[in-house]
């Protein structure tokens, strides 16, 4: 079987090339990806290369497969997992196995799976650690970013408060509580609030902070002031910009400040907002993930003596997370397509990853099995004025709010195998 890959050879080396795969043992599976999200992860994996916790020491002559939130079909399962596995059943994997007390994963340490590949081969160890999970959505884009929604839910799960006169710690968001999302509408923090106006466990209040009107506006659009309210919570966007967002946002808090706040940038100043706004028992998620490995901030000890203030750090969610993403999208309870907002094909996926950070918007999706230059949602309309077919893309997506979707998904497949 013949595959084609976008592979990792060193620091800043990645190759698109095709080559062929072995036969599987009867404890692998074959399988076919769809589609793949670039994640910052990958751009931080081919910045490093093999000085990546990840990447294995000898990467140059055994090079690995880059992409791990990917979505597919089985094509061959193995005698040992044909029990559990039929060909054709649609899939998604969890990456971080955690298998033996290794660091490896999908898409970071293997020569034959990643998800920005064509046809990749499942080894063991998935199966061992319950990572390879079933899926049963309409859209192979939704199986893509479950592993995103899943860090999610991992930091809401991860959220903590104590009880008083005992040790016991109350794990999760407090239920009916006052929580703030800072830095709050980027594709993660869009996650957050879709799960927190969702989900199973939610706030009383919401308060969702950016310092740029248009995006608070894109992000209100998405997640109305009105929808949230017939979910039971109050939520307020709040520009944070300008005069005292801190002050600000203790008087929305009605002076007692927030139980749960989550911070969605590695900013200093954003991480001391968070700091000043938390009430008694009031837990600190720090989620997003800095590229400097001294980043600092200040946090008030004095509250954490007298208020019990406290901070917790997620990165990357667990199986059963990634199986709560699965089902939520599955029964339409919350729709993580708010996070993509670039769709290409397997040619456009090294100058994407390796230009992550400089490319503006949210996720990357790729669709392993066609080429398309990297395009903006937002951009179909003007491409479509001399291309029909981003201009029955650009009709699809305007119709769903100018998000990607399962139509649109599967217009784009039939276009290309056409």
């Amino acid at each position: 079987m013949k595959t084609t890959a976008v592979r990792l050879y060193g620091k800043e080396d990645l190759r698109l090339e095709t080559f062929d795969l072995p036969e599987i043992s009867d404890s692998e599976i074959l399988a076919k990806i769809t589609s793949d999200s670039i994640c910052m992860s990958t751009f931080k994996v081919a910045e490093q290369g093999a000085a990546h916790k990840r990447v294995p020491a000898d990467v140059a002559e055994k090079p690995v497969i880059v992409g791990h939130e990917f979505c597919g079909e089985l094509v061959q399962v193995g005698a040992k997992w044909q029990h559990q596995f039929k060909a054709g059943q649609r899939f998604a994997i969890q990456p971080a196995m955690n298998y033996k007390g290794s660091l490896a994963a999908p898409g970071y340490s293997y020569q034959y799976i990643g998800g920005d590949a064509t046809y990749i081969i499942i080894p063991e160890e998935v199966m061992l650690t319950g990572c390879l999970l079933p899926y049963n959505g309409e859209a192979f884009f939704h199986g893509s970013v479950a592993e995103p929604v899943s860090c999610v839910i991992g930091a809401f799960h991860a959220q903590y408060h104590t009880t008083n006169g005992c040790y016991e710690h109350k794990m999760g968001i407090v239920e009916g509580g006052k929580m703030a999302i800072l830095a709050g509408v980027g594709p993660m923090g869009l996650g957050a609030v879709d799960y927190a106006i969702h989900g199973p466990r939610r706030p009383k209040l919401l308060v969702v902070t950016d310092i740029d009107d248009d995006r608070l506006a894109r992000a209100a659009s998405l997640y109305t002031v009105e929808d949230a309210k017939a979910n039971g919570v109050e939520l307020v966007y709040l520009n944070t910009g300008s005069g005292d967002p801190v002050a600000r946002m203790m008087e929305i808090s009605g002076g007692t400040g927030y139980d749960d706040v989550m911070c969605f940038a590695p900013v200093r100043p954003v991480v001391e907002q968070g700091d000043k706004i938390l009430g008694k028992d009031g837990c600190l998620n720090f989620f997003a993930g800095p590229l400097d490995p001294q980043f600092k901030a200040e946090f008030n000890f004095y509250n954490v003596h007298y208020a019990s203030t406290h901070i917790v750090g997620t990165s990357g969610g667990n199986t059963d997370d990634m199986k709560e993403a699965l089902s939520l999208m599955e029964q339409g309870k919350i729709n993580p397509a708010c996070m993509i907002t670039h769709i290409g094909g397997m040619d456009a996926v090294i100058e994407t990853t390796l230009n992550l950070p400089k490319i503006k918007g949210g996720k990357k999706l790729i669709y392993t099995g066609i080429n398309m230059p990297l395009t903006a949602i937002a951009d179909f309309a003007e491409k479509g004025k001399t291309d029909p077919f981003f201009a029955e893309l650009a009709e699809i997506v305007a119709r769903h709010n100018m998000l990607w979707n399962a139509e649109a998904e599967k217009a784009l497949l039939k276009h290309f195998e056409a």
